[in-house]
């Protein structure tokens, strides 16, 4: 690889590292058609030919000055399968795929700020039973630290959270399930992760809607007072329940953001099968690739409600409860907690608000009871 002037983090290799797998999960099924729609150098590109064996690529970048090392960067796939380079910008490459009714069972947006704009063409490449991986860099819509951004770019209300990349990551599937549906097809998220910095969301495009899809689109509120959080799909909207602060202080608002999806954010099948597929292709999945794909696998991402530990530790006036205990006593109560596989330290469940709490106290005294 020559880098040249062309865009290259290594710190995003865990992020190509599962690209890869996903491709070569894929071309099990039959062959894999790549777009690259923003390929930068052609790392992402090259790996696709190299070690997933995608039967065609097409690599693009808008940037004209870029081509020649694209073109040079990728001539060792030209033997292996149909390679195409161009140096379009997004909306051209996807309206030309649009108007020629080409379609790719892998569309790869590495994208540079939001990718709103481009996902009703982008899902119009992506063949049926395929998959788009898509990535935002805009860290400050999302995550409630610009409303008024979040409303032009992504037709929602952000507020602030403390799982603010988890929220980030259902607002974006929010915006793609909006699409996918308005073009009468259905939305399967495959994984959704972050690092912090970019927003990754990897989702299979279905033929129809699954039954009760729709239901997975909806509103998280969260308390800033006591902590509290609460969901609701938009078919069943209602007034919210009044948490524990609101008793105290009845006109304390809840910070609502949405329409966003709260349906599961991994999927276990597929991030077990290409941890399974890493063992055939060696050197494909870095340390740091492993670590999150066993992370991911970990954690369906479902349920939505989410705290850290160190926020309920406050909550209480004490320090973070222990995470692992802290699940293992709210499963054993009988209900769904995990750890979660987005951000550290901290634990998804669907069990009541002041049980976390209790539970949560009961781990922290418990030393202090010991003889």
């Amino acid at each position: 690889m020559e880098l040249g002037h062309g865009f290259f983090r290594p710190a995003s290799r865990p992020s190509r590292d599962l690209g890869v797998l996903l491709a070569a999960e894929l071309a099990e099924v039959g062959p894999v058609r790549v777009l690259d729609g923003m390929a930068g150098c052609g790392i992402r590109g090259l790996r696709y030919g190299l070690e997933a064996g995608a039967a065609a690529l097409w690599a693009n970048d808008a940037d004209p000055d870029r081509l020649p090392l694209l073109q040079a960067n990728l001539r060792p796939l030209e033997e292996k399968g149909t390679i195409q380079c161009s140096s379009h910008t997004a909306q051209q490459l996807l309206a030309g795929c649009l108007q020629r009714r080409q379609r790719f069972e892998l569309v790869d947006l590495d994208a540079f700020g939001c990718p709103s704009a481009l996902v009703p063409l982008a899902l119009e490449a992506v063949a049926f039973g395929g998959v788009l991986y898509l990535a935002s860099t805009d860290g400050r819509s999302p995550t409630g630290h610009d409303r008024s951004a979040a409303v032009r770019s992504l037709g929602a209300a952000a507020r602030a959270h403390p799982a603010s990349w988890e929220l980030a990551l259902r607002l974006q599937l929010g915006v793609l399930a909006r699409a996918a549906w308005a073009m009468g097809r259905g939305l399967e998220p495959l994984f959704s992760f972050s690092e912090g910095r970019t927003f990754r969301t990897a989702v299979r495009l279905l033929r129809h809607p699954l039954a009760g899809e729709e239901r997975e689109l909806g509103l998280l509120a969260h308390c800033h007072g006591c902590g509290d959080q609460q969901v609701q799909p938009l078919l069943t909207l209602r007034g919210w329940t009044a948490c524990a602060c609101a008793e105290a202080a009845p006109s304390a608002p809840l910070a609502v953001s949405g329409p966003l999806w709260l349906g599961p954010l991994q999927d276990g099948a597929m991030l077990r099968a290409m941890q399974a597929r890493a063992g055939s292709l060696s050197g494909s999945l870095s340390h740091a690739g492993a670590r999150l794909l066993a992370r991911l696998a970990n954690d369906p991402g479902w349920p939505a409600r989410c705290w850290p530990t160190a926020g309920i530790g406050r909550c209480l006036g004490q320090g973070a409860p222990p995470l692992q205990p802290l699940v293992q006593a709210l499963r054993q109560e009988g209900f769904q907690a995990q750890a979660s596989g987005v951000m550290d330290a901290q634990v998804r469940t669907d069990a009541p608000w002041p049980l976390v709490l209790r539970l949560a106290r009961e781990l922290l005294e418990a030393p202090r009871r010991a003889p």
